[in-house]
Parts: structure tokens; sequence; C-alpha cells
């Protein structure tokens, strides 16, 4: 299968790594070279320019941090858009807003008759790695069908929810749990702390039962033992994605108190940590010795 990928940052060195592995033709670029270029040593194709990266591949998947960097990718005078034909599918693995989402799907149509899939993904650099990411798709059932030859290679599930900007929304739905589960991770880890209590074993003691997921087991270690390395998601993507939640809410006329108060605390957080780890967050509660200190 001959694809192209845009952005080859925390989550796209991995998937890209998956796809060649499987053994895909891939194209690859990047906003910075040297992380496309060092991809060739295992089989990709470096592309200088999104032209090159769209004449060469039929299908064009996108891992880029934001909404700005997507919307430059995909409609800047050097992006995608004007070599696009109506035989390319865009599956965009990035999480933006969905009404930016159903707005690129509905430009690139007109344009040219392209398809576009929301993909974003969930499972961190960690399912990446592993091949175990979830996606949760929005499209058409013939533009899906078209991702299901390939994604085996970095996901276990692939869920389609319905039209463009389905597989967003849902994005933004697991962010509200992951960002309220974080910080409440870190709330416990100080109250196990300061109680005396080693914090470093919380998650181990808790697994399996009803407060166990996987933000617990990767986030609780690091922040009882302020280990923050190496680098699993960012404090600037939760809160940019909490961000995104909140807007739509916001444009539904609704009210989520619970999501309000997790952006406040991760836009404090943002002020000295923003490319940090997301386990950086137990720095914004006091600390605690060690059980033998006390």
């Amino acid at each position: 299968m001959r694809l192209g990928l845009a952005g080859i940052g925390l989550m796209g060195k991995p998937i890209a790594r998956r796809l060649l592995e499987a053994g895909h033709e891939l194209s690859v670029w990047s906003r910075t070279p040297q992380h496309s270029i060092a991809l060739a040593a295992y089989g990709a194709y470096y592309c200088n320019t999104l032209e090159e990266l769209a004449e060469r591949s039929p299908i064009i998947l996108l891992c880029l941090a934001d909404e700005a960097a997507v919307l430059a990718v995909t409609l800047a005078e050097q992006g995608l858009k004007p070599s696009l034909r109506a035989e390319h599918l865009i599956v965009d693995l990035s999480t933006i807003s969905p009404g930016t989402t159903r707005q690129l799907a509905q430009t690139l149509q007109a344009h040219c008759g392209s398809q576009w899939v929301d993909c974003p993904i969930s499972g961190g650099v960690t399912g990446a790695e592993q091949g175990r990411l979830i996606l949760l798709a929005g499209g058409t059932e013939a533009a899906v069908a078209r991702l299901h030859p390939w994604i085996g290679a970095f996901s276990q599930r692939l869920t389609h929810l319905g039209p463009v900007g389905s597989g967003q929304m849902t994005k933004l739905c697991n962010q509200l749990i992951v960002a309220a589960n974080s910080l409440l991770i870190a709330e416990a880890v100080t109250l196990a702390g300061h109680a005396g209590v080693d914090a470093g074993k919380l998650a181990a003691a808790l697994t399996g039962g009803f407060a166990d997921s996987l933000p617990l087991q990767i986030l609780a270690p690091r922040m009882a033992s302020h280990c923050h390395e190496p680098l699993q998601w960012r404090v600037a993507t939760l809160h940019k994605d909490l961000h995104y939640a909140l807007q739509t809410a916001h444009d539904l006329h609704l009210s989520l108190p619970v999501a309000e108060k997790a952006l406040q605390q991760l836009a404090t957080a943002l002020k000295s940590w923003s490319n940090d780890d997301l386990s950086r967050i137990i720095d914004l509660y006091p600390d605690f010795l060690p059980p033998d200190v006390h």
C-alpha cells in the first residue's frame, strides 16, 4: 500500500516505523526535515515538499500538533490542496475541533472531490510503539473502508462513529475523561504521600479495581517519583484538546463544570511546563517526603 505521512513528531515517528515494518511503501514529510530524513534509514521516502508527498501518495495521513498545523498543511499556498485529486484520501490522526474538520472536508470535496476521514488516536506513545492504538473514525463508509488494509499496523481497534467530525467529537469526550482523571491521580498521589502511604505503590495496589486506568498506571509512578522521562504526552496537548472540547460544548450551549475546572488547572501548569510530560502536573500540589523519611 502506498501511503504518505505528514508530521513526524512524538506520535508520527512510531506510527511511521510500524507502517514500514509492516511492509507498506511510505513517503514522509515534516516541518522539521531531519525528522523525516531520519526515517529514510528504515525505508521511508523523504519528500521535500507537500506537493511531492501528494504526487506519491493516494492516501495521506496527517499527524500534526494542532489545528493551525492541520490548516497550514492542507490549505496554505505550499500545502496539499493544489496537488490533491479526486482519488486522494486524507486521514487526519491529529486532534482538532469537529467544526474545523467538517469545514476542511467540505472545502477539499468541493475543490477536487477528495475524501476526508477524521481518525484521531488514543493510546499515547506506548500504544503507537506497540501497535495498540485506538482509532475513532468519522467519514463515509467507503472512505473508512480504505483504511482497513493498513491501519492494523499500528492499531488494535478502529470504530466508525458516523459522518465526518464524529471521530473528533468522540476523541474530545475521551480527553474530558483523561483530563479529569489525570488531575485526580495527581491529587490521589499527593494525598497518599502526605498521609504516610508509599505513593509509589498506589498504581499497583489499585490494579484491576474500579479506579484502575491506563493514565493511573502510567502517571502515578512518575508522579510519586517525580521522574517525568521519557516524554509520553505533553501538558500543552491535553490543554489544547480540553480547550476544543469546551469550545464545542459552548457552541452547543452546554456547561461542563468539571472540565472547566480541569482546564483552569492545566492552564496553570501550561505556564511553566507546556512541553513537559503530563506527569508534571503533580507539581501543582505540595510536595511530600518518602515514607521512610517521616
